[in-house]
């Protein structure tokens, strides 16, 4: 395993909206095209999409946040994942921990002290993923979800 964050552009564009997560997922997690869309109209720089490649082959895609206003009054900012979506055909090969570290390296580089995530919660959520990565549940939620922190 070998893989690579990519920019997204017009020549991966549709592999990028390719990426499908297993069905029993699609409740916990909003699809790529969904995503480029809230990064369109978010502020330049807020949102951070890259195409998770190995080879040539498209096996997921990520979103982060970078400095968002997180409760909406200018109050408080933070940074994170906001998106992953690994390929159904891709899950457990280890992409979806590489995307995690990437992230949290990505944030780093930037200064950031922690990496913030929400999750579905429930047993089919990702929660035990997130848990084994290191992150911490806050105690907070965000539209539902739970919120977990990574001290970087």
């Amino acid at each position: 395993m070998t893989p690579r964050l990519a920019e997204l552009t017009p020549l991966n564009f549709e592999a990028a909206l390719a990426v499908r997560v297993r069905p029993s997922q699609e409740h916990a997690v909003e699809p790529v095209a969904h995503s480029l869309a809230e990064a369109y109209v978010h502020p330049a720089g807020v949102a951070w999409p890259r195409l998770i490649v190995d080879g040539d082959r498209p096996v997921g895609f990520l979103m982060a946040f970078l400095d968002i206003d997180w409760r909406g009054d200018g109050t408080l900012t933070r940074s994170g994942l906001w998106r992953l979506n690994i390929d159904a055909a891709e899950q457990g090969k280890g992409y979806g921990s590489f995307a995690v570290r990437s992230v949290a390296e990505e944030l780093r580089r930037r200064g950031t002290e922690e990496l913030y995530v929400t999750w579905h919660p429930g047993p089919d959520g990702p929660e035990e993923f997130y848990l084994r990565l290191g992150f911490r549940v806050t105690g907070e939620t965000s539209g539902g979800q739970t919120v977990g922190v990574l001290t970087l």
